[in-house]
């Protein structure tokens, strides 16, 4: 059961599991003062919530380090790009310089 929950909720996008996560709060917050004030039924809910904020915390930062990861890698093909370009240059302008001393020699 546990897996099918996780299974919808790795299918839901940032903003859904953040709506997610305030309604299960709210919901947590709600069957806590129930609780508190004896008129809770159903204990194993709260522990069930518990759980379920858990799993969205989870892939909501699953999701943030794949973003940053991401990030990472097109920033790091950006840098070896522009550093394969520099080397080019640089080898370029060695080329030219050894072949104008060869002339001038």
């Amino acid at each position: 059961m546990a897996s099918s929950r996780t299974t919808e909720l790795r299918e839901m996008s940032d903003d859904e599991l953040l709506t997610r996560l305030v309604e299960a709060r709210q919901e947590l917050f709600n069957l806590r003062f129930q609780h508190v004030t004896g008129q809770l039924d159903n204990y194993s809910r709260l522990g069930q919530l518990r759980r379920d904020i858990a799993r969205i915390e989870t892939l909501l930062r699953e999701n943030e380090i794949a973003a940053a990861e991401a990030a990472e890698a097109e920033a790091d093909a950006e840098w070896q790009a522009a550093n394969e370009a520099r080397n080019a240059r640089v080898a370029a302008s060695r080329s030219a310089a050894q072949n104008e001393e060869k002339s001038d020699g």
